[in-house]
């Protein structure tokens, strides 16, 4: 291995990076650390490049995990980003680790968006994302459900964001979508879908119980404001629109912000409420304990006509071999 430097006095904070996301021949801009013991040592300096050679002699060492400092976490991240299609085909790779770059990449870069929701750059950024998510999808079964196995249960905005745009894109698949232009302006809407929340007051986004009935019309809200946000950054598709402004309406007329029929939403939307609705039930929060997938699917199919039966019954058969009973 290289010769290990002890790091400075000063203390920084340590972020844990997978060595299957460093691309060999590539100089890097952040130090590399490894944990020995209860310290952290300079392994291998931003100014070198990152070797096969290198690599080997840590695999070698059984190193699976390096580090980097806190204060290079954006540097990281845009690295990955740039790499991020050749890591996702890399078959020397494995494929959980490749799940686990993927769905970790694509919540750092939501709660960028989240953040900083005007910025064009980063839904740029994110469209970028989304093109690497759909191809990993089409890969095969076997990518959707490495990262279903690695999805947050605790109910956060920016990974519930990720969690319903992994669930439409293979939702439709799953029901025989297979268009990239397709998948790709639906992962787009469904990653997004959540953007207007960046408007709610704090007292509101986090607040550590249920909602009251003023606070709800204010929540009702966010739909038309996540469109207003991306009406400005003029960065997405047109079609990607529908599901952000969308995805609480219900087949019923129940939902808003416009009580639409099944028929009056477009296709993206209905796949999106369903990833929307399931996410939000079986992912834990301070107020709601999480149900288990199949009282979740039992729960929506009994909503008569709130959600497109196809595609939840599809979403059925992609959850599980056993499907769920509906009567």
């Amino acid at each position: 291995m290289s010769a290990i430097v002890e790091k400075p006095t000063v203390e920084l904070e340590h972020i844990a990076i997978y060595l299957d996301s460093l691309r060999v021949d590539s100089v890097l801009d952040f130090d590399l650390f490894i944990q020995v013991k209860d310290k952290f040592v300079l392994y291998r300096s931003a100014d070198l490049p990152f070797t096969e050679t290198t690599r080997q002699k840590l695999i070698e060492n059984h190193v699976e995990r390096l580090f980097i400092t806190g204060d290079c976490k954006i540097k990281y991240q845009r690295y990955i980003e740039q790499n991020l299609g050749t890591i996702l085909d890399d078959p020397k790779v494995k494929e959980d680790k490749k799940a686990n770059i993927l769905y970790e990449t694509s919540t750092s870069l939501v709660k960028d968006v989240l953040s900083n929701p005007t910025y064009g750059e980063n839904i740029r950024r994110s469209k970028d994302l989304v093109s690497n998510t759909v191809n990993y999808i089409l890969s095969g079964r076997e990518a959707f459900h490495n990262l279903l196995k690695i999805t947050s249960y605790d109910y956060y905005t920016y990974t519930h964001s990720v969690n319903v745009s992994t669930f439409s894109v293979a939702l439709a698949q799953q029901m025989g979508y297979t268009d990239k232009k397709f998948l790709y302006e639906l992962g787009i809407g469904a990653l997004l879908h959540d953007i207007g929340k960046s408007k709610l007051p704090d007292r509101i986004l986090n607040k550590r119980s249920a909602l009251n009935s003023v606070e709800f019309e204010i929540m009702k809200k966010h739909p038309k404001w996540g469109i207003e946000i991306l009406t400005d950054t003029d960065e997405i598709p047109a079609a990607s629109y529908y599901p952000i402004l969308q995805h609480h309406e219900r087949g019923d007329g129940s939902g808003y912000p416009s009580g639409l029929s099944l028929a009056e939403m477009h296709i993206y939307s209905r796949i999106v409420a369903i990833a929307d609705s399931f996410d939000a039930m079986t992912t834990e929060r301070v107020y709601q304990k999480a149900m288990d997938t199949y009282p979740s699917l039992k729960v929506m199919f009994s909503l008569e006509g709130a959600y497109d039966e196809e595609a939840l019954r599809a979403f059925v058969h992609l959850m599980g071999p056993e499907g769920v009973k509906t009567d």
